[in-house]
């Protein structure tokens, strides 16, 4: 996939006001500082399409943008939220619940993991919950520049034992990136049009 055109359409917090559009979403998310931003602007081919800092948690609303004009990249906020009050961790909380529980266009959603560290309960509880929600997520691996080969597979090894530990039969699709590097661009964007594909065909099969 060749993208085009990327632009910003709205943030807010409620999942009501999100764009009308009847057009696939995909949704990222991962716990601060795990690299969202940077890998935004990595596959989309922008240098400021979603705002990088330096300061974790700066995400705080549910932000869409139209992507060739026939999907929506939707930056949501982490669920490890950083140096924010326990009232905005549950205002956080809840419409990101809402959104992945009531929005009707979403139909994947990307789970970002620091590729860096060991499993971390905060992402195997957040993938368990998403597997008992029923909604439908594949894994990105970032920051994978950082480490050696070795190392990674290890990593994912660890993250593989503990899915299938839990409550998965098999585990999820993932990718592995690097936002500095370009690694992954084009296996993310193929995966995300071979879904565009098979939504729009469906679409164009559906009864009136």
């Amino acid at each position: 996939m060749k993208i085009k055109s990327a632009d910003f359409v709205m943030s807010n917090s409620d999942v009501a006001k999100c764009p009308n559009e009847p057009l696939p979403e995909y949704a990222f998310i991962g716990r601060s500082n795990v690299g969202k931003s940077s890998l935004i602007n990595m596959l989309t081919n922008r240098k400021s399409l979603a705002k990088t800092s330096g300061r974790p948690g700066k995400t705080q609303l549910i932000n869409h943008f139209k992507i060739n004009e026939n999907w929506f990249l939707v930056d949501l906020p982490g669920y490890g939220y950083a140096k924010v009050s326990k009232k905005d961790k549950n205002t956080f909380q809840k419409y990101i619940t809402n959104y992945f529980l009531q929005r009707e266009q979403l139909v994947c959603s990307f789970v970002l993991v620091d590729i860096r560290h060991e499993p971390q309960k905060i992402d195997l509880d957040f993938m368990q919950w998403m597997g008992e929600n029923g909604i439908p997520f594949a894994i990105i691996f970032t920051k994978a520049d950082k480490l050696k080969p070795q190392v990674i597979n290890k990593h994912i090894q660890h993250y593989s034992e503990k899915l299938l530990a839990s409550v998965w039969e098999e585990v999820p699709q993932y990718f592995i990136t690097s936002s500095s590097k370009k690694i992954g661009q084009e296996e993310v964007l193929g995966y995300i049009d071979s879904i565009n594909q098979n939504f729009f065909e469906a679409t164009k099969n559906s009864p009136i």
